[in-house]
């Protein structure tokens, strides 16, 4: 009888809202797991901003026993894991490292985008999958809509669906029972050596690093000598346990178990999610499928609104990174706002939450450049050079082409909202390949866009154009030729680094129109005329002029002739003439953060 019979490994997943940590909190209650008087809301949901948002960032496991209807007692181990688009890759760890997924499907919304990327992550992986039409409780409930997208878009049989509902528990031991008859036990638990799965690491500052593992084969215990199968790197194992939910000490890790290792490692760095533990004494000779390096998509600069926060800022940038392989960061400096860093993410959310973070639990005030994306710039004799930040983009004279990343995007949205997102497809010089039909109210496009087009406002504005009701899932699509240029902003005739942009011709000028009237207005008046252009290379393609301050010279003049004023004013113009050649524009750091602030 092998050990791993009663143990069933399996996670949640779902889109954005649709309940998944709710249902976790009614498990947790059911199987007795948590005692009702330490029982939070979202209980699963360790940050402050996941309760706020109703996000989950971080996957959470949690062991939980459960006495099954056959009278037996089954070891359940639940991930929690991630809604949005950017955290895909840490769900598709997450369904590795288990045997079944919980579908959840909003009773009130039906399938939505992230569902059906999710769906089709589990079913690459093989997983069982079981579904559960949650919030049935609600009025606006309509299960037959459900059913009928349930065996129309994801191919399941209707019969299959279990209803619940998290907030006030129907249906969570018909839930219990379904992960029990429905999910196979531990796969891959004959293999000879240890082999365990990463999938999440957390920094501790009196422990070093905590890995996040599922063990496939084997057993680990306190005192092995482990090694990371991607980089050959070996430590010493300290402890291993379990989460219930708290972290809780155990003497041994088995197959099938789900559980943590504190090793001598101190870097989380160094322990990356997808990666395999073996034991270095006999390692294991290949490793779990599916590991990949993750790469930041997304890059903007971060700086101190006050510069004496630096150190500060550093400090946050260097304890964010311990948690989050994914988020990368190297120093740079600009000439209008001083010195800062060039940081990576995995999209925009994730910038978001970053910045969130160290603004919060660091109590640094950051001033953030425009988002940018990796461009492929080839140069003559065939060099091709990766640019993060328009500021290193080489002499125009020198390149043969630009290449940028697109994206592959599955938009889900009502019939009647289909024109709007066409048109703003089109503006953001996207092409759609094909249409799906949903059901009577709902299509899927399939387009191919460029990331740089949907950095800034593209979700915002599907969201307002189809009133909440859309919904979009992407994937990183290949990188394609494209006319684009760099965009300078000169004040005064010299160029701002912080403003510098990489934009589509066509674009350019409307672009570089908009921001000189935007500074025109934020800089305060000068003493002389200032031109404010945009220019692309040598060419100026748009201009506007900050307001001079003039004395009236003409006031003491009553009557008389006009040519003693024409005098007057000449001897002014000649002082502003001489004053523009000698003098300079002192812009206020609080100009740049407002025009930033308002991109």
């Amino acid at each position: 009888m092998p050990a791993t019979k009663y143990t069933r490994n399996f996670c949640i997943i779902a889109h954005v809202d649709h309940g998944k940590t709710t249902l976790s909190d009614r498990l947790l209650e059911n199987t007795h797991t948590i005692a009702q008087r330490v029982m939070t809301d979202q209980h699963l949901d360790s940050m402050d901003l996941e309760k706020e948002r109703g996000i989950t960032i971080k996957s959470h496991p949690v062991t939980m026993t459960y006495r099954a209807k056959d009278g037996h007692d089954y070891k359940l181990n639940l991930m929690d894991t991630p809604g949005h688009v950017d955290f895909s890759y840490e769900v598709s760890r997450s369904l590795a490292a288990c045997e079944g997924a919980v579908l959840l499907i909003d009773a009130a919304q039906g399938v939505e985008a992230q569902t059906v990327a999710n769906a089709h992550l589990a079913f690459a992986q093989k997983l069982k999958v079981i579904p559960v039409i949650n919030k049935i409780d609600l009025p606006s409930a309509n299960l037959e809509l459900c059913t009928r997208q349930l065996e129309d878009i994801l191919s399941i049989p209707a019969e299959e669906a279990i209803l619940a509902s998290g907030k006030s528990g129907i249906g969570i031991v018909d839930i219990l029972e379904a992960v029990v008859a429905r999910v196979p036990p531990p796969r891959w638990a004959t293999y000879p050596h240890l082999r365990a799965l990463v999938f999440d690491s957390l920094y501790d500052s009196y422990r070093g690093c905590i890995a996040y593992v599922r063990v496939f084969s084997g057993t680990i215990k306190a005192n092995d000598m482990m090694m990371l199968m991607s980089n050959g790197q070996k430590a010493e194992v300290k402890e291993v346990g379990v989460f219930m939910p708290k972290m809780t000490k155990i003497a041994s890790l088995g197959a099938g178990d789900v559980g943590y290792i504190v090793s001598s490692i101190k870097n989380t760095s160094d322990v990356k999610t997808g990666d395999t533990i073996t034991l270095a004494a006999r390692p294991a000779t290949e490793m779990l499928p599916g590991y990949k390096e993750v790469h930041p998509l997304v890059f903007c600069g971060l700086y101190p609104l006050e510069s004496d926060d630096f150190e500060k800022l550093k400090a946050a940038l260097g304890r964010l990174r311990l948690n989050d392989a994914a988020f990368v960061y190297s120093s740079e400096s600009s000439l209008a706002l001083g010195f800062g860093f060039r940081c990576g993410f995995l999209g925009l959310l994730h910038m978001e939450i970053i910045q969130e973070r160290i603004r919060r639990e660091h109590d640094v005030e950051i001033i953030s450049t425009y988002p940018s994306v990796i461009y492929h710039v080839i140069k003559h004799g065939g060099l091709q050079i990766a640019v993060d930040n328009p500021v290193n983009m080489p002499d125009p004279g020198t390149i043969i082409e630009i290449q940028e990343p697109t994206i592959r995007a599955s938009i889900i949205l009502p019939n009647d909202s289909m024109g709007d997102i066409l048109a703003l497809i089109m503006e953001k010089r996207g092409v759609c390949e094909h249409t799906d039909t949903l059901d009577m109210n709902r299509v899927m496009l399939r387009c191919v866009l460029p990331l740089n087009e949907i950095l800034v406002d593209f979700n915002d504005r599907l969201k307002s154009v189809t009133h909440g009701y859309g919904s979009m899932d992407y994937e990183l699509g290949d990188y394609l030729t494209s006319d684009l240029v760099k965009m300078d902003i000169m004040i005064n005739g010299d160029p701002v680094d912080a403003f510098a942009c990489i934009v589509h011709r066509e674009k350019a000028e409307a672009k570089g129109r908009q921001l000189c009237e935007k500074l025109a207005k934020i800089i305060p008046p000068q003493m002389f005329k200032v031109a404010i252009q945009a220019a692309i290379g040598g060419k100026i393609i748009a201009r506007d002029n900050v307001r001079e301050m003039r004395k009236d010279v003409t006031a003491k003049c009553y009557g008389g002739d006009i040519s003693r004023k024409r005098k007057l004013l000449d001897k002014q113009k000649e002082g502003k003439k001489k004053m523009k050649q000698i003098g300079k524009v002192s812009i206020p750091p609080d100009a740049f953060i407002k025009v930033l602030q308002n991109n």
